[in-house]
């Protein structure tokens, strides 16, 4: 049976991601992302989780309990990775889910002019093989804006430097996610 664009990500995500990596949420959201990340790189490993809003901090902090000192929880956007790991950290994985905090106020969305810089700063650090997942969440106000950036800016990338896959239903009704995978070569 195929895989929807979550379970796929955290598949594209399965495959890479080891023991010891360094990786990041890059919108934590309830934490869902955050923990399956902490039980990958395991103790030795590092997750570093952004999020907005004071409630995914919270709803994610209580997800992971004490179990998983790995990860790092910031109250701050994902373009503000770069203040928040070393200059010369390189990450494994980076996953974003786009579009707005389930179940809470579908007026704060995730938005191109902070995703984008995001995604760049991402690209620079990732190590070889490594991959940036990107679900994309657009059924709202903003979220078809954000979906076309974001597609445009990675279907520009140099096939040289990085292959890119997208991955979607077509047939399916309301808006369903599109999961793009961008891996370094």
């Amino acid at each position: 049976m195929l895989k929807t664009a979550l379970h796929f990500s955290h598949q594209l995500l399965t495959d890479i991601v080891e023991k010891g990596d360094t990786v990041i949420d890059a919108t934590m959201g309830n934490g869902n992302d955050t923990l399956f990340l902490a039980k990958l790189v395991d103790k030795t490993g590092k997750v570093y989780a952004f999020d907005v809003q004071k409630q995914a901090v919270e709803n994610t902090a209580d997800r992971l309990g004490t179990a998983y000192p790995q990860a790092s929880l910031f109250l701050a956007g994902h373009e503000e990775i770069n203040q928040k790991l070393s200059p010369v950290e390189k990450i494994k994985a980076a996953i974003f889910n786009l579009g707005y905090l389930p179940k809470s106020d579908k007026s704060i969305i995730t938005q191109e002019d902070t995703t984008i810089p995001a995604m760049k700063v991402v690209l620079n650090r990732l190590l070889p093989t490594g991959r940036m997942i990107l679900v994309i969440y657009y059924g709202h106000p903003g979220g078809e804006q954000e979906k076309n950036a974001v597609l445009n800016f990675c279907s520009q990338l140099p096939q040289e430097d990085f292959s890119v896959l997208t991955y979607q239903f077509i047939n399916q009704k309301n808006n369903p996610p599109i999961l793009v995978c961008v891996e370094k070569k």
